[in-house]
């Protein structure tokens, strides 16, 4: 018995098996829940397929269209009914404004990067509302570069604070229909998404070093710390940005 036996969870940016994303899927399986993925296109659909297979529950959403975010909510309604949460795992920047200066980043570089990153979340959130049960829970990714100055991470950076600020407006919002909205900073892990920036080895590298063990987190523990905050056992937990990251964040 898992503690979210009989859920329904929508997990959105699964790309592939080294995904925090497919990491936090796989944690709310394990306990019992029964996940819904989205994609952005049919390029990912083909990623996601290859790793779920036909049989998988997809749903095409491209966040950065209203219209997309509609239509995938309004089928997850018809086809699966009411849902228990959602994982909100979606980001992207150019990869020119992941490097070099602050001051170089493009007026249109900013606005997809917080569109995508950080506005997306809030536009799922309101498409997911009608349709999330009693005591739901809203789970999404961000990164100590949100808070301090990491190289190389830059426009992204400035994103996941915007997402952070986001949870935080979105769970005074929604707390009171019994919605929780909190987020995970996770570690340094390599994946699809971090491959974008420059040396990012080096920065994994750096990370795992400063963990007080010297052992990198992974995509399982990311997962499990997602199960736990989509659950009623998080109840109290409320617009919270939890670290998961091996303790990388005491120094």
């Amino acid at each position: 018995m898992g503690f979210l036996d009989g859920k329904k969870i929508v997990v959105m940016g699964v790309a592939n098996k080294k995904s925090i994303a497919w990491g936090c899927a796989k944690a709310l399986m394990e306990q019992g829940a029964q996940v819904i993925y989205t994609y952005q296109n049919e390029r990912m659909k083909k990623l996601v397929v290859k790793l779920l297979g036909t049989e998988a529950n997809l749903v095409e959403c491209d966040v950065a269209s209203d219209d997309s975010i509609a239509t995938a909510f309004a089928t997850i309604k018809e086809e699966y009914g009411n849902i228990d949460g959602l994982v909100h795992a979606i980001a992207y920047a150019n990869k020119e404004d992941l490097a070099g200066s602050v001051v170089d980043i493009s007026r249109d570089g900013f606005s997809l990067a917080q569109d995508i990153s950080a506005y997306s979340l809030i536009a799922v959130s309101k498409a997911a509302q009608p349709i999330l049960n009693d005591n739901a829970g809203i789970v999404t990714l961000t990164y100590l570069g949100a808070e301090r100055a990491v190289p190389n991470y830059n426009m992204m950076g400035i994103a996941k604070a915007a997402l952070e600020a986001s949870v935080r407006y979105l769970a005074a919002d929604l707390s009171p229909q019994n919605i929780r909205v909190n987020a995970i900073s996770a570690g340094a892990i390599k994946t699809l998404a971090v491959s974008g920036v420059k040396d990012y080895q080096k920065l994994i590298e750096i990370s795992k070093d400063r963990t007080p063990s010297k052992v990198g987190v992974t995509i399982e523990e990311v997962g499990n710390a997602c199960a736990f905050l989509i659950s009623p056992l998080s109840s109290g937990i409320i617009g919270e940005v939890i670290f998961v990251d091996k303790g990388v964040h005491l120094s």
